[in-house]
């Protein structure tokens, strides 16, 4: 399980001539096992996103399986940036992947507003200066019509969107909960949009959260988000709120598949 501040990254999957987490992960890792490796991943974020509980998964070979996990992980914390941390590694059966064997994923996005610049959450908070509030409970009523499965081509990378069409693939996405709620972090009110499901399309939690946000700052009513759903057309729904407010949280397995490497 990995975390990293997003900001110095072009995003998780590798890229020819790109700073990404997945680049610096297996670098790390070819010097600790001195061999090449393939790494698969739980969720691929976007450039500037971050994450506190990402799972990377790969084959162990032979005797590897006998390596001792914390004289590893010392040897990857040690390898590894400043903006990205090794935070735990897990055994698994022969044949598990990160990415599929993967039940939920689950992604926060923080906003901060006001004229006020945040001071703790400015690197990881979506700043609405112009915006002195949001409606919070509007924007938790309008959020509700997402829960379930659904067709949510509305709230994809239009062109992401066209892909997966011609590939003959889904654009339904089964959302688990969303909430929207006011909180307070190291002394800094931000609004928080939690969002939960079994995987998502691409850009869909940020398009989710500039939806929403339309609906905070008056300029929706509930209603719309529900019609913008219905459309099936990235042009029925929001902006695309900027990446450094999103967070992936964490990822769910079924029970016991994963076990603490000592």
């Amino acid at each position: 399980m990995v975390g990293y501040r997003g900001e110095g990254f072009s995003g998780m999957a590798e890229q020819p001539g790109r700073r990404t987490v997945l680049g610096e992960l297996r670098r790390a890792l070819e010097v600790v096992l001195r061999r090449e490796v393939e790494l698969d991943a739980a969720g691929r974020t976007d450039a500037g996103v971050h994450a506190l509980g990402q799972y990377v998964s790969l084959p162990l070979k032979g005797s590897e399986c006998q390596l001792s996990g914390r004289r590893m992980h010392a040897s990857l914390v040690a390898l590894t940036p400043d903006d990205l941390s090794v935070r735990a590694l897990y055994r698994a059966e022969v044949g598990f992947s990160a990415r599929f064997d993967a039940t939920s994923r689950h992604y926060r996005y923080r906003i901060a507003c006001g004229a006020a610049r945040p001071v703790m959450a400015w690197d990881h908070a979506w700043w609405l200066r112009s915006q002195p509030r949001l409606d919070v409970a509007a924007m938790d009523r309008a959020a509700r019509c997402l829960v379930g499965e659904h067709d949510f081509a509305s709230f994809c990378k239009a062109s992401s969107a066209q892909l997966i069409r011609h590939d003959g693939r889904s654009t339904c996405r089964n959302v688990q909960m969303v909430r929207v709620s006011q909180d307070n972090e190291a002394g800094e009110p931000l609004v928080t949009v939690e969002v939960g499901g079994n995987a998502f399309l691409h850009n869909m939690v940020r398009i989710v959260v500039g939806s929403l946000v339309e609906v905070g700052s008056g300029r929706r009513d509930v209603s719309w988000v529900r019609a913008a759903l219905d459309a099936c057309d990235r042009r029925a729904a929001g902006p695309t709120a900027p990446a450094r407010g999103l967070c992936l949280e964490g990822v769910d397995y079924p029970a016991g598949v994963l076990l603490p490497w000592d």
